[in-house]
C-alpha cells in the first residue's frame, strides 16, 4: 500500500515532530507552515501571527504499519487539544491545535478521534479541522530540529521530554525507541 500523509498542528513544531520521529511506521516528519494566506512564508513571518499558518508537521506512514485513527490518537494525547490558540507558553493562531485532512474520509476519522479522546481531557477540544491548504516546508534548520540543535535548547528540554515520556507510556508497543530496546 503506498504511504499515506497526516498534515497536524499542535503547536511548537519542533514539538510535536519530536513526538512522531520516534512512532514506528512513520518513515517522515516534515516541518512546515499550513492554512495561511501568504505564499513562501518565513518562520518569523509565521511567529508574528499574521500570516493565519499554523505551524505544522506533514507526517509520512505506512498504512500497513500505523492507522491514519492512530496517528491521530497519538497526536490528541500528546498535545493539549483543549487550549485555543496556544501551547503552554507558545500564544497566537500560528501555535492553534488543528488537523488539515486531505480526504472526506480523513476528516470523518478526524472526527472519531476527537470523539475517542474528549473522555481523556477535563475541557472541551477545541482542535479545528480545515481544510488542506497548501504547504509550505519550514526553513532547513526547523527540520530535525530535536535530534540537532533542540537537546542543547532551554525550551525543547523543557517541553520535548515530557511529550516522548506519555507517548513511550501510553503507546510503547508503537515507538521505534521501545523496539529497539527490546
Amino acid at each position: 500500500m503506498a504511504e499515506q500523509q497526516a498534515v497536524l498542528a499542535g503547536g511548537c513544531f519542533w514539538c510535536t515532530e519530536a513526538v512522531f520521529n520516534d512512532v514506528i511506521g512513520v518513515t517522515r516528519v516534515e516541518s512546515g507552515y499550513t492554512g495561511g494566506r501568504v505564499a513562501s512564508p518565513t518562520y518569523k513571518q509565521v511567529c508574528g501571527g499574521d500570516t493565519g499558518h499554523a505551524e505544522a508537521i506533514r507526517v509520512t506512514f505506512d498504512p500497513a504499519q500505523i492507522s491514519y485513527g492512530d496517528i491521530l490518537d497519538i497526536f490528541f494525547a500528546t498535545h493539549d487539544p483543549t487550549q485555543l490558540n496556544r501551547q503552554g507558553n507558545d500564544v497566537g493562531t500560528q501555535y492553534r491545535s488543528a488537523v488539515f485532512p486531505a480526504s472526506p474520509e480523513q476528516e470523518a476519522e478526524v472526527r472519531a478521534a476527537i470523539a475517542r479522546a474528549q473522555g481523556d481531557w477535563p475541557a472541551p477540544i477545541v482542535t479545528t479541522i480545515e481544510p488542506p491548504g497548501d504547504w509550505w516546508p519550514a526553513e532547513d534548520y526547523h527540520q530535525d530540529y530535536w535530534e540537532g540543535e533542540g537537546r542543547s535548547n532551554p525550551y525543547c528540554l523543557a517541553v520535548i521530554p515530557p511529550k516522548l515520556r506519555k507517548l513511550r507510556k501510553s503507546f510503547a508497543a508503537r515507538t521505534k525507541s521501545e523496539a529497539s530496546a527490546a
